[in-house]
Formats: structure tokens, sequence, C-alpha cells
């Protein structure tokens, strides 16, 4: 019984740790950060330029919020793509272009712990309808944002 109830135990606590890098029905896959909101993206972009991605913009919510007398704990957003895949799933239906380029939100919650979270390519094909057109650039996708993203937050 005892094993039992360990083996259970555990089965829970691995399921919650993977939940944080899982997206959820929203699409939105979270990873915990080791750094802090400004280093994480600091890291993304740098991941990304090293593979002559595309920074298209970087976002600073929290000072734009300060700007107009408001508090907002540390949120970065980075706007980044690669034409050469992203026209790949536009060239299937257009209204994908609603999702790209693609997005990264680095921010912190009311405990401290900063967070990466962006759109699955997965979702954004199933959001928009592409069925099997661009199933090759969502794989790319999918691969290269998990790269990305480890690099920003290990």
């Amino acid at each position: 019984m005892k094993r039992m109830t360990t083996i259970i135990l555990s089965l829970f606590l691995f399921a919650a740790a993977s939940s944080a890098a899982l997206a959820r029905g929203n699409g939105i896959v979270t990873l915990r950060s080791n750094h802090s909101v400004a280093v994480t993206i600091d890291r993304l972009e740098q991941a990304l330029k090293d593979k002559h991605m595309t920074i298209f913009a970087r976002i600073d919510h929290a000072k734009g919020a300060h700007g107009v007398g408001l508090a907002l704990r540390p949120t970065e957003l980075l706007i980044f793509g690669n034409p050469k895949i992203g026209t790949h799933l536009m060239e299937c239906k257009q209204i994908a272009g609603l999702d790209l380029p693609l997005k990264a939100l680095a921010w912190q919650d009311a405990k401290g712990q900063v967070w990466l979270s962006y759109n699955s390519p997965e979702y954004i094909a199933k959001r928009d309808r592409l069925g099997h057109c661009g199933s090759e650039a969502v794989a790319t996708m999918h691969k290269a944002l998990r790269a990305f993203t480890k690099a920003a937050t290990h």
C-alpha cells in the first residue's frame, strides 16, 4: 500500500511539474524561468539572433504601465519570426497572419516566479484550421521554439 501511494504521489508530482511546460486548452505553453524577466528575454533574443531569426519588436509592458502612472510586475513581450517558415502557414490560409510573427511573453507572477509563455504552433494551426497544410512548418516551429525557450529559461 505504501509503495502504491508513493507511485501515485510521484506520478502526480511529475504531472504537476510537467504541466508548466505543456500547452493548456488555450494553446499557451508556459515554462518556468531561472532568470529575471529582462534576462529571460535577453537570452531568448540572443538565441533567436544566433539562428538568424528576425526580431520585430521588444515591448516592456511594465515600463508602458509606469509611463501612465500604473504599476505592473515585470512583463516583456518579444515579437520574432522567420518569413521562410511563417509564410508557409499564411500560404495555407492567410488568416494565420493574425498569429504571426510569433510572440513570447516573459512575466513575473505575484510570488516573484518568472515564466515564459508562447502560443504553441500546433494550436495556431488548429485555430486557423490549416489541416495538414503547413504541417512541416508547424513541426519546424515547434522544434525551434522548444530549443529557443529552453535556452532562455535554463
